[in-house]
């Protein structure tokens, strides 16, 4: 769902559940010259808070480090950016929250 709903706003999807040996990134896409590396993260209700805000600061830090092994193994020289796709589904609906540049 999320792969679909950037496609739909013209990223390029380059990988979906990439794995490292340092942890596995959602979604890698590429928005212009911009290297994008997205998390997902999905709730069935807010009961527990919004689903992005459960990608803690040792979360960001772990994407960090999975964004520059992705970099340096695939030889890859671009400006690079941290989203999260935050989506609630309820009642056979979903509400998709589209968070560009995330983190730094």
């Amino acid at each position: 769902m999320a792969a679909c709903y950037l496609k739909s706003r013209g990223y390029e999807i380059l990988h979906r559940n990439y794995r490292t040996p340092l942890g596995e990134a959602d979604i890698i896409a590429r928005d212009g010259d911009a290297l994008v590396f997205v998390e997902v993260k999905a709730r069935s209700s807010v009961a527990f808070g919004q689903p992005f805000e459960a990608v803690t600061a040792l979360k960001q830090k772990k994407l960090k480090r999975i964004a520059l092994y992705y970099l340096k193994h695939n030889r890859v020289e671009a400006p690079v950016r941290f989203d999260v796709v935050s989506i609630i589904m309820k009642s056979g609906k979903s509400e998709i929250n589209y968070i560009k540049e995330a983190f730094c």
